[in-house]
């Protein structure tokens, strides 16, 4: 399995190119920005890109899906169904109030309780719903040796992801222990060697942050 971590976009995001290394199938992950750059990036690696996965909704990690979609035609978008609508409303995925309204195609492909699976070539991805960033929050698992994990902005070293973005359903102070109990429950009852890649940041293991995320103690 390939991993490389591409910073892309004005707020620094990690985007995730994976490729399966027997079958060259790939997926691109969270492409906040910087869309050409990506797509020379997935081709050096001579990548199919099948998928393209967006782990939440919010501007810094959808914002070059258009451009990739143009570069490669036939890949399939992935969201959460509940941050679907984030996609083609830009005071949804909060491009709006940043003065430079972003939209994407629409999703292909919408992760619920039934569909939480990606295959790449024999290599499958678990996707684990985890709200509190955003509704529709996912993380994808893979269950190699170690593991690795993708947790776009629901977990980074030494931080969680932000939890005062307006959602009509909970308060911040319910988004936050939504949060903190979804990473104790499907994040840190992993292995602790299992490797973080977070949507910001520096990778991390599960054990590190079980020890000494402040957030999480």
């Amino acid at each position: 399995m390939i991993v490389k971590t591409l910073t892309v976009g004005p707020l620094m995001a990690n985007c995730y190119v994976v490729v399966d290394e027997k079958s060259r199938e790939a997926m691109i992950v969270d492409p906040g920005g910087d869309g050409e750059y990506v797509c020379d990036e997935v081709e050096g690696l001579d990548a199919k890109p099948i998928y393209l996965v967006n782990t939440h909704g919010h501007v810094d990690h959808i914002e070059a899906n258009g451009a990739i979609r143009e570069r490669f035609p036939e890949i399939k978008i992935c969201i959460h169904e509940a941050d679907a609508e984030m996609l083609s409303r830009a005071e949804k995925n909060l491009s709006h109030f940043m003065g430079v309204p972003v939209t994407s195609p629409d999703a292909d492909v919408l992760f619920n309780d039934e569909n939480n699976r990606i295959t790449l070539g024999e290599s499958v991805f678990e996707v684990i719903h985890l709200p509190g960033h955003s509704p529709g929050s996912v993380c994808l698992l893979h269950k190699s040796s170690p593991a690795i994990i993708l947790t776009g902005d629901t977990l980074f070293a030494q931080g969680i992801g932000r939890t005062d973005f307006p959602d009509p359903e909970r308060s911040e102070r319910e988004n936050f222990e939504l949060l903190i109990g979804g990473i104790r429950e499907k994040i840190f009852s992993l292995s602790d060697d299992t490797i973080v890649y977070p949507g910001h940041g520096p990778s991390t293991t599960v054990g590190r942050e079980k020890k000494s995320n402040p957030y999480c103690a």
